[in-house]
């Protein structure tokens, strides 16, 4: 007898839904599509406990009549695929023909629906139809997914948090938002609204409702063109960035994907006016001949295959960097209708202050160190009390011998890199990669194994952030207590910071503590070290010399000079090579003298 068998119709959705749907997110994703396609100008989403319980999707689109509502509900059946030709040309969001049956497979489903002339109901219950017929409901489609999952235990098991479910939800919500600002959006969770857009088509307001005023006053509108990609959206400019690319939102014809080489080029045109752990903020639409994109590379839809990449590559990096270019010089005229920033400072602060230790010696010149002030607390029930030490002294006391070679300084390349000989050759420096694994030892060796008093502030600091984001604020000051940071919900996107503790001082804290709130969102499964690890490196990072800064010998030699104390001074806290060495060896050979 033969092995080989055909599935039953059931079985093979249910497949299907693992490669469709693999939490509500998914299923409100395929859903909106469909109401997108159905021309829908008002759309509305409403979820129970994260989407795990109930989710409901209200559109005005164009329904269905009865034939075609029941039809719906058959694996491969789809209104828009009649050809072989049509699939290399696709036009719609959803196509397939696999959402509703998978979906229906793996959940209770109710759907109200009519075109105009007929309106009908249809009851799934995994993946059985209960009931259909004739039922009165305004035109457009009503449908109710509940119960998802709950008769495949092995899947429901890996639906995370009700907040991360949520999460996830909003933030795909908030792309459709971005790519169709010509619909009129909402999102209800518990009864609580997330998202509302008013659909009058500009996407600099829909920026300013999930982002915030700051970034939304600093969105530049873009809009170029060859002859195979035209491209249309907002730049944020490069003095608002993330820690994050979750910031870059792009869209192919109106789809949202995920781009590797899309994201590149951009970070490209952004080089040359962000630090490389900085990500700028943009929404982009590139829109194309459908044939020369292949959105049938994966059931969910979410990557994409496209032609002539390296021409769109280059295209983005040109005329996005023109952009910023044509965009930060208007920085410098008066203008009330200009929404940039102000001009910074020509005078640049002092990196180092005269403080000497005795207990280094130099032979030359007296060295200067960093002196940032980190509390080290005995800590009391009633009142801690705060005895301070510097830097300086705490490292002097468990100062090991240099873990580098010796080297000496030779000067600086573009005030970024520092050049050094060594006895292996020449060694090339990256000067903030350098201090940055400093400052994150010293301030590791002086934090991590410390309780901290908190400090309140006189004013609170107001941090917008995305809705997204607002939704996880409780789970994430669960963690983030540990750190002795906290933030209060203060509407839809914003929240406020009254306290800090001790341990941050001398930083842009409202740029740290944004950082904090992205990494924190991009990890969904930080541990307690892990946020202590995250939250000094980015201290250690904002409190780092930059790129584009010209130093004298002295402060590059103690650069290298700080370096050597490291423990490990060969990579940056977030893996990045602080220093190569080009042999002398290598030299004679590009040079043939060998």
């Amino acid at each position: 007898m033969g092995k080989i068998i055909k599935l039953d119709e059931h079985l093979s959705n249910m497949i299907a839904a693992g490669e469709v749907v693999e939490r509500p997110m998914g299923v409100i994703k395929e859903l909106v599509e469909n109401a997108i396609d159905a021309q829908a100008t008002r759309i509305q989403v409403k979820i129970i406990d994260g989407g795990i319980q109930s989710i409901q999707v209200i559109d005005n689109g164009c329904g269905m009549d009865k034939e075609d509502a029941v039809n719906a509900f058959q694996r491969h059946a789809t209104s828009k695929i009649k050809t072989i030709n049509d699939l290399w040309s696709i036009q719609t969001l959803g196509f397939r023909g696999e959402a509703l049956p998978s979906i229906a497979s793996v959940a209770k489903v109710n759907l109200l629906t009519c075109d105009g002339v007929d309106s009908t109901r249809i009851d799934m219950e995994y993946g059985k139809m209960v009931s259909a017929g004739p039922y009165a409901v305004p035109k457009g489609t009503d449908i109710t997914v509940s119960g998802l999952f709950h008769k495949t235990p092995a899947r429901l098991k890996h639906m995370k948090s009700v907040n991360a479910e949520t999460n996830a939800i909003v933030d795909v919500m908030e792309k459709f938002a971005f790519s169709h600002p010509e619909i009129a959006f909402s999102l209800i969770c518990n009864d609580v609204t997330r998202l509302e857009t008013n659909g009058n088509g500009s996407l600099a307001e829909v920026a300013y409702r999930v982002y915030g005023k700051e970034v939304a006053k600093n969105c530049v509108n873009v809009a170029f063109e060859d002859y195979d990609f035209k491209v249309s959206g907002v730049i944020v400019l490069p003095h608002v960035t993330r820690a994050t690319k979750q910031y870059m939102t792009l869209f192919i014809n109106g789809r949202i994907v995920h781009h590797y080489l899309i994201q590149k080029a951009i970070l490209e045109a952004y080089r040359k006016y962000i630090s490389p752990e900085r990500y700028p903020i943009c929404i982009l639409n590139i829109e194309m001949d459908y044939q020369l994109v292949d959105v049938n590379v994966h059931p969910s839809k979410w990557e994409i295959r496209l032609s002539k990449e390296k021409q769109l590559y280059d295209l983005l990096a040109k005329q996005i960097h023109k952009e910023i270019h044509a965009n930060m010089n208007v920085m410098e005229v008066e203008s009330p209708k200009t929404l940039v920033a102000p001009k910074p400072k020509a005078e640049l602060q002092n990196l180092f202050e005269d403080v000497y230790v005795n207990e280094v010696k130099v032979k030359e010149e007296p060295v200067t160190y960093i002196t940032e002030e980190v509390p080290v607390i005995v800590k009391e029930e009633k009142q801690p009390v705060e005895v301070k030490s510097t830097v300086v002294e705490q490292v002097v006391k468990v100062e090991k011998k240099n873990t580098l070679p010796d080297l000496k300084v030779i000067g600086q390349l573009h005030g970024k890199y520092i050049l050094a000989q060594g006895e292996q050759g020449l060694y090339i420096i990256d000067q903030h990669a350098a201090q940055e694994k400093y400052n994150y030892e010293v301030f590791k060796n002086a934090i991590s194994k410390q309780s901290f008093t908190m400090q309140p502030l006189l004013m609170p600091i107001v941090l917008e952030i995305s809705l997204s984001q607002a939704v996880r604020i409780e789970e994430m000051n669960e963690q983030l207590s540990q750190i002795g940071i906290q933030f209060e919900p203060f509407g839809n996107n914003t929240v406020l910071c009254r306290e800090l503790p001790n341990w941050i001082q001398k930083v842009e804290i409202k740029e740290f503590l944004q950082d904090m709130i992205d990494l924190y969102n991009q990890n969904k499964t930080y541990t307690i070290d892990e946020i202590r690890k995250e939250a000094i490196a980015s201290l250690a990072c904002h409190y780092s010399i930059k790129f584009n800064r010209h130093l004298s010998n002295v402060e590059l030699q103690q650069v290298i000079d700080d370096l050597g104390k490291c423990d490990e001074p060969y990579h940056c806290p977030h893996g990045r090579p602080t220093l190569i060495c080009i042999s002398e060896k290598q030299l004679i050979k590009e040079f043939k003298r060998g």
